[in-house]
């Protein structure tokens, strides 16, 4: 598949409180193209360090959100996460994007809250993506500060149809190991939830196509041939999530 060029809006306002957003977009395609709504992980504010996946992901065909948000928050986020939701669905199609069928992704901390909204409609006021996508996450434990628990307890306590599950990790992980995401899958069989799990050679900020920088103690854009490979890979997770035809 071709890749395309992309477009970038940056600094949008997505929430009362003025957290931003930027929307990553194909310049050219159909009218109408996949939205993918894409969170980052605990650190506040870290939407730029998705920026290099979410950009890759756009060259597919895909109109990807990605908003920042705050997990200390006193709601644990989800005042943020909901917004970004209410963004995705009223104003995808301003640029170029399909607000009827969005894709929920997340990466680390993100991923969990991403399939925990698939699995618990109400956090969301009963809305649900027609996929999620889930890198390099954990999703068997809990977090207290954001009121949720083990998702193997939610999928067995909250009968909803099932929507398809796309997870991807890396295999050299050492902040959430491998193990947490094939753990996950016999879970979601067990429920009859469809599901995918593509491993790649990467670390934890790999599988975004970044490298962590001990300097500026945050995620930068990855410069080395494994973690550029690794985020080509999720962005393809991303798009065949989305229903786009591609390879690999």
């Amino acid at each position: 598949m071709n890749e395309i060029a992309v477009s970038t809006e940056q600094g949008i306002v997505h929430e009362p409180g003025g957290l931003l957003l930027d929307v990553h977009r194909p310049t050219r395609g159909p009218a109408t193209a996949p939205t993918v709504l894409l969170w980052h992980g605990r650190g506040p504010n870290e939407r730029d360090v998705l920026a290099p996946l979410a950009r890759q992901a756009a060259s597919l065909g895909l109109v990807v959100v990605v908003p920042d948000w705050h997990p200390d928050a006193p709601d644990g986020g989800w005042g943020h996460l909901s917004a970004s939701v209410c963004f995705a669905r009223e104003r995808a199609g301003e640029f170029g994007g399909d607000a009827e069928r969005i894709v929920l992704a997340g990466w680390s901390l993100g991923a969990y809250a991403a399939v925990s909204v698939a699995v618990r409609p109400g956090l969301m006021d009963g809305w649900r993506p027609a996929a999620v996508a889930g890198i390099a996450g954990r999703y068997l434990w809990e977090r207290p500060e954001m009121g949720l628990g083990d998702l193997s307890d939610a999928l067995g306590s909250t009968p909803v149809d099932p929507v398809p599950v796309h997870l991807l990790h890396g295999t050299a992980d050492d902040i959430a190991p491998v193990h947490h995401s094939r753990d996950f899958v016999p879970v979601l069989d067990r429920w009859g939830w469809p599901v995918t799990l593509t491993e790649t050679n990467a670390d934890h900020a790999g599988a975004v196509m970044t490298e962590y920088d001990p300097a500026r103690e945050r995620c930068v854009p990855a410069r080395s041939a494994g973690a550029l490979a690794a985020g080509r890979t999720a962005a393809r997770v991303l798009a065949r999530a989305a229903g786009l035809p591609v390879p690999g």
